[in-house]
């Protein structure tokens, strides 16, 4: 019934709109619609109302009397945006944009779908000398390896182990150190934090720097030209202050890393000569270099077995049920080569 009023009083004014005189007219409201955006905007005059018609063009409005005004606004939508306007063409009023919800991506996120990933026409060509899910035996897997690595410079060789282990609890952690039987491939620059004594032992020992609390005022100034950074006890306390700078990068000293040592000769030799350092991801699998694809391929073999071995000897003890999941070999530039667990575990050098 409401609606049926509020038709017959919008009616009656559009039919008095050519019969009231223009002394009787006090203001006028226009609204003018947008063709961008549903919305109306309201216009203040000080003489007559004038009703601009979405259907008609601006030179066809006629002007209206005041109860028209009242009877337009109340069929307008609560959701309708309004800005006034006075006759002077200043804004009153207007209604605030409707700001955007949606959030700009960050990090892995805003990297595209892998399969909307292009691969170089090289690592297309080269992928198709290994089968997909097909797991191989060791020497199988390190001579596809070799054939795959055909870019103009050496590439490193990386080993990654998926382990069920769930490092987010302290027994299933797994930090580690290995020795490279045939090497890295690659000079690693050695840094030593050390006082006394200790000073002159560590540059008879072949370290590339050496120094103390010098040394850590131009690590925070932010001096990071070396490979590995090995610290005797006494220094650890003004070591802690590093925390920030060298722990997202792993070079901060730490005693199961092998860094943190009283016997700094024998631990510097031991990193020029080819140890590495892995540990578990959050996800639980290790990410371990062990060469370079211009070794020989029975030189890549005895660095895989040492990796394999350390990892084995080294399982958490909050390990359960099976510990390894899968295991993959590649060049820093090729697809991964996926290699028989059993045949792995049970491989012996001749």
């Amino acid at each position: 019934m409401a609606s049926t009023s509020a038709t017959l009083t919008l009616s009656s004014s559009i039919h008095l709109l050519h019969q009231e005189p223009k002394s009787s007219l006090i203001s006028s409201f226009t609204f003018k619609p947008n063709s961008k955006k549903t919305t109306k905007t309201l216009v203040l005059q000080s003489e007559c109302i004038r009703f601009k018609s979405p259907f008609s063009s601006s030179s066809s409005s006629k002007k209206n009397s005041p109860f028209l005004a009242s009877a337009v606004s109340s069929a307008v939508d609560e959701d309708v945006d309004e800005e006034v306007v006075d006759g002077g063409g200043d804004t009153v009023a207007v209604a605030p944009p409707i700001p955007s919800t949606t959030k700009p991506k960050k990090g892995k996120a805003a990297l595209p779908l892998k399969r909307d990933r292009t691969r170089a026409k090289r690592y297309l060509e080269i992928q198709k000398l290994r089968e997909v899910k097909k797991e191989y035996d060791v020497k199988t897997a390190v001579s596809l390896l070799k054939q795959m690595a055909t870019t103009k410079f050496t590439e490193s060789v990386e080993a990654h182990f998926r382990l069920n282990i769930d490092p987010k609890y302290n027994d299933q952690q797994l930090r580690a150190t290995v020795n490279l039987p045939k090497g890295t491939g690659q000079v690693v620059r050695v840094a030593v934090l050390t006082q006394g004594e200790k000073f002159d032992e560590a540059k008879n020992a072949g370290a590339d720097i050496v120094g103390g609390e010098d040394l850590i005022e131009q690590i925070k100034q932010g001096f990071m030209d070396f490979d590995k950074l090995i610290a005797t006890p006494d220094m650890m306390p003004k070591v802690a202050s590093l925390g920030k700078i060298l722990g997202p990068r792993g070079l901060m000293p730490n005693p199961k890393a092998g860094t943190v040592t009283t016997t700094i000769p024998q631990t510097i030799e031991e990193f020029k000569k080819g140890k590495v350092e892995f540990r578990a991801d959050k996800t639980g699998i290790v990410h371990l270099p062990f060469g370079k694809t211009n070794f020989s391929e029975e030189d890549i073999l005895i660095n895989l077995m040492a990796a394999v071995k350390s990892v084995e000897s080294n399982k958490p003890t909050g390990a359960k049920g099976v510990y390894w999941k899968s295991a993959h070999i590649c060049s820093s530039m090729g697809p991964s080569i996926r290699i028989d667990i059993k045949d792995m575990l049970d491989f012996k050098l001749a």
